[in-house]
């Protein structure tokens, strides 16, 4: 089970932290993954972390976002600087037993979604 929380309406230039809590799967197991989709457009995704903690990011995110993960509080996080008002949307996390990648058809376990709107 995933369960998203820390979205909310920032300013343009603002940070937010997003909040994965994690249950019934191990980190040193999963690969881990934040997605966005805002309306009318496909799922992105955005920033992947692997099991040895390795990370991949888009290049509309890359030096602004940082993923993260705290094995021993099962959480993934998702750290957004800068934030622009292209990146409002509904950010998803991700798990699956799969190298880490962007492309979220490869996921099977999702969370519910957290709304992220900038203004």
């Amino acid at each position: 089970q995933l369960v998203e929380s820390g979205g909310g309406s920032v300013q343009a230039g603002g940070s937010l932290r997003l909040s994965c809590a994690t249950s019934g799967f191990s980190h040193s197991s999963y690969s881990m993954a934040w997605f966005r989709q805002a309306p009318g457009k496909e799922r992105e995704g955005i920033a992947a972390i692997d099991i040895d903690g390795t990370t991949t990011y888009a290049e509309s995110v890359k030096g602004r976002f940082t993923i993260s993960k705290d094995t021993a509080a099962n959480t993934l996080y998702l750290q957004m600087n800068s934030l622009k008002p292209e990146d409002t949307a509904m950010y998803y996390c991700a798990a699956d037993r799969i190298d880490a990648c962007l492309g979220w058809r490869d996921y099977n376990s999702w969370g519910q979604g957290t709304q992220v709107t900038v203004s």
